[in-house]
């Protein structure tokens, strides 16, 4: 089995939480998953705090500007991108003062480059998706940015393991060539398999981190994952709906996040740290896998971010799962 950068039975979140205080954010996930804790992301800062914004920001000389509430490649850096830069800049600043002393994993996520390609716009207009040209620049741009960022995580907090968490709920959308044109009557073509590995392989590569893909929508592309060399998948288990990729892939040493505890209360009232382990030890006996292996190639989060969450169900589901990883730890 590989030797992932973790401790067995961890649980970690999946990046967004709700609210604006960055601070109060980094408390919580430090002090409720202290075992994977991550740099918290809160959209409801507005735009450079969304998943797109912030992740443009990581793009290198490749400056981008809101046009009619939607982000575009820009010919020069203005004040779209300085608050951006400028949010960001706050959040490492309170990680560095609240993970002082951290030493173990850490995780930070950005938005990846197919999320990125659909949903960036051109100076000309249409998504950089329409232009093969256009998606190789800004794979390669988002790799350096990405690079330097994990650089700079490193030199905040010297103790930390970084791992990079890819966040690409566009993937499938994108494979499937259904990503609609402005005037949506069509769709931009479709990128096969082998093109969307090789440009995450390419910020995979650049990083030099264990890297963490991320999609938490249908039909999650696993051999994409996997030929793009992620050390570990994030996914939703209530979209599963065939078994045997995940089993060949775990089969591979791929690690699994398993979101495994919805992201707003069910009808039923809160969900239990219980629950969430039964529901991936059931998983993982239906897969045929040891028990043996499960707390140290599974990690337990949410089953998506947590922006649209309450604060105080946020809270409790990152407990909820930092115990259930404790659970299935002990079996």
């Amino acid at each position: 089995m590989p030797d992932f950068p973790w401790e067995a039975g961890v649980a970690t979140g999946i990046g967004s939480l709700p609210g604006t205080d960055i601070a109060e954010a980094q408390r919580i996930v430090i002090g409720e998953l202290p075992g994977l804790p991550h740099l918290p992301e809160l959209p409801a800062r507005g735009p450079g705090a969304d998943i797109i914004g912030r992740g443009a920001g990581f793009l290198v000389e490749m400056p981008v500007q809101l046009y009619t509430g939607r982000w575009q490649i820009a010919s020069r850096p203005g004040k779209d991108m300085r608050r951006t830069a400028d949010l960001l800049e706050r959040d490492l600043d309170q990680l560095t003062q609240q993970a002082d002393g951290y030493t173990g994993p850490l995780k930070i996520q950005a938005a990846g480059p197919w999320t990125l390609a659909s949903s960036l716009e051109l100076p000309i207009g249409g998504r950089m998706l329409r232009d093969p040209g256009a998606v190789r620049d800004l794979t390669d741009s988002l790799a350096e940015g990405l690079r330097r960022h994990v650089a700079e995580v490193r030199k905040r907090v010297p103790g930390a393991t970084v791992l990079l968490q890819l966040d690409e709920p566009s993937l499938p959308t994108v494979l499937a060539g259904r990503v609609p044109t402005e005037s949506g009557l069509s769709a931009y073509r479709e990128v096969d398999g082998p093109d969307a590995a090789t440009g995450l392989r390419t910020v995979v590569e650049a990083v030099g981190v264990p890297v963490v893909l991320h999609c938490c929508a249908p039909g999650l592309p696993l051999q994409v994952v996997r030929d793009a060399r992620a050390t570990a998948v994030a996914l939703d288990l209530s979209l599963l709906t065939d078994l045997d990729p995940l089993g060949e892939a775990i089969e591979a040493g791929l690690a699994i996040f398993a979101g495994a505890a919805p992201t707003t209360p069910a009808a039923g009232g809160r969900i239990t740290s219980k629950q969430i382990a039964d529901r991936v030890q059931t998983l993982w006996q239906r897969l045929g896998f040891p028990a043996a292996l499960l707390p140290r190639q599974v990690v337990i989060t949410p089953a998506c971010g947590l922006a649209g969450a309450s604060p105080s169900y946020a809270r409790d589901v990152l407990k909820a799962c930092s115990e259930a990883g404790r659970r299935i730890a002990e079996v």
